[in-house]
């Protein structure tokens, strides 16, 4: 009969020479060791899953940067140095943006995989039962459980983040479909990931601590998670500050756009009209004259239209961005470990 805790091994007793060696060993080998000895023993396949796709994560990416670099350095300098891509590079953008689209399911994986079976396994099964029976604490298995496989997701993302942003760099500015405010990059890099998949992670263990099921906390999971993605994408560009930037040099012919910052993305449908009191109007103001080029100027200048104006965001706010929507994220994680440490002292059972 297996139980889930261990004695320590047989030592030699002292005076012995294997005694001094086991002693050393001991002191310079930092080991996992009671309660978080027992989760890692628990969960290590899917521990050890999470470790093994985090390093091949890393590798791919590095591999294909590698390429990337050599194709840019054997751009001649002039092109190297322009703002454009030539257009065989369209294979190497499709890589960077499928990957960072792959590294976007991550937050769903991790909170209905890691999430929601984490303590609904141990109810569904008994085995929470029977660790609190021992000397363990249902808050002490529970904060552990979550502690340990927190800590994992974590540094993985982190890592991932790091290396996929780094990939990036070279690209970033210079191509429309490279655009720091698409979740591709957004979510991907920076302090995003890390605060994401927690988020989703604890939801998860949270809907595993209610339903007690494993496969009901799993769809349910994929649920909530999917409901908070769509939300996050909707309201993501409203952490910002929109800028704009005008002319007032006419609409005419002959009349020049605003011009954007580097690496600024336009937000809006397009260009809008400004007027001489500094109102904006939409660029489909006098569509339905465009076909008579007079009649169109008139009915502009019967709105007092004086220039054009664009709205954008700059690139320097990507990163406040992503910090107030990690802060976000990590508030609302923060809540729901309000909600399932008290609730651990009852459903534990």
């Amino acid at each position: 009969m297996s139980t889930l805790t261990h004695g320590p091994a047989p030592t030699a007793p002292p005076g012995h020479p294997d005694h001094d060696r086991g002693t050393r060993r001991s002191s310079s080998t930092p080991r996992l060791s009671g309660t978080a000895w027992l989760v890692w023993r628990q969960h290590r396949a899917a521990y050890w899953t999470v470790i093994a796709l985090t390093l091949l994560g890393v590798l791919a990416m590095v591999y294909l940067r590698g390429q990337l670099m050599d194709q840019l350095d054997a751009l001649d300098s002039s092109t190297r140095k322009s703002d454009g891509l030539p257009p065989d590079f369209e294979k190497y953008t499709n890589r960077l943006s499928s990957f960072g689209g792959f590294l976007g399911y991550v937050p769903i994986l991790v909170g209905v995989f890691l999430g929601a079976p984490l303590v609904a396994g141990d109810l569904e099964s008994g085995t929470a039962k029977l660790v609190t029976s021992q000397s363990v604490s249902r808050l002490r298995w529970l904060t552990t459980k979550y502690a340990v496989t927190a800590a994992l997701i974590a540094l993985s993302t982190a890592v991932l983040g790091t290396v996929f942003s780094w990939w990036w760099s070279p690209l970033r500015g210079r191509a429309d479909t490279l655009e720091w405010t698409s979740g591709t990059f957004f979510d991907s890099t920076g302090v995003m990931p890390v605060a994401y998949a927690l988020l989703t992670f604890t939801v998860g263990v949270a809907v595993g601590l209610v339903l007690r099921r494993t496969l009901v906390s799993m769809v349910v999971t994929l649920g909530i998670v999917g409901a908070i993605g769509v939300v996050w994408d909707r309201f993501r560009l409203d952490l910002g500050h929109i800028r704009t930037v005008s002319t007032e040099s006419g609409v005419g012919s002959g009349a020049t756009r605003p011009e954007l910052p580097t690496e600024a993305v336009q937000q809006g449908q397009g260009t809008d009209f400004l007027t001489s009191s500094g109102a904006h109007l939409d660029w489909t103001t006098c569509v339905e004259k465009s076909d008579n080029t007079q009649a169109h100027t008139a009915c502009l200048e019967s709105k007092h239209v004086v220039g054009w104006s664009m709205d954008y965001l700059p690139a320097s706010q990507m990163h406040p961005m992503q910090w107030l929507g990690a802060a976000i994220m990590l508030t609302i994680t923060a809540a729901f470990l309000a909600f399932i440490i008290p609730k651990s002292r009852n459903r534990l059972l």
